[in-house]
């Protein structure tokens, strides 16, 4: 494995870290994360096999231990104060709505259904690699990727009022919001 070898595949790794994580720090992070892991580990790698499956497999496994760290260390119950995180709550600029929409409703995609529908049409990756980096069988995939496409459908011809984001499905924990007098 040499340097350029991992370097070609940071474009695709950005792409898949921000489409899961709908944040582009925690992206980076990931991204970040996952080469690090890549190059401690590289003689995890067998020669001659798929480096991209390998290198989205360590950053699937990453993600995943993450959000199971993040879910069991979740408080919700802490509230914030409203007027603080008012800004935050302001429409989007125009010309923007569609690219949120649809982002908001790929987020409320369950995990598993998520991931493979981000690495079938975003990575172009084929249902064996989805299933190699995924660590499940190709008809898992493929049923997994057709329930992903029929929630989309149905979410974005969905009312926008009724597109609320499960925060279950959010990477980081939302906190309940309450006015403080």
């Amino acid at each position: 494995m040499s340097r350029q070898s991992i370097v070609e595949h940071i474009p695709g790794l950005r792409r898949y870290a921000r489409a899961l994580t709908a944040d582009p720090w925690a992206a980076d992070d990931l991204v970040q994360d996952t080469l690090e892991r890549a190059c401690s580990r590289w003689r995890l790698w067998l020669a001659g096999s798929d480096l991209r499956a390998w290198m989205f497999t360590v950053m699937h496994n990453l993600f995943v231990s993450e959000v199971r760290q993040q879910q069991r260390r979740a408080d919700w119950g802490r509230t914030v104060d409203l007027d603080e995180v008012v800004h935050e709550l302001q429409a989007p600029a125009s010309g923007q709505g569609s690219q949120i929409d649809l982002q908001r409703c790929l987020m409320q995609l369950p995990l598993n259904q998520r991931t493979v529908l981000l690495l079938v049409t975003l990575e172009d990756m084929s249902y064996a690699e989805v299933a190699k980096v995924t660590g499940v069988p190709v008809g898992t995939v493929m049923s997994r990727l057709s329930r992903a496409r029929e929630r989309m459908r149905e979410l974005l011809d969905a009312p926008a009022a009724t597109r609320e984001p499960q925060p279950a499905a959010a990477p980081h924990p939302v906190p309940h919001l309450r006015r403080l007098k």
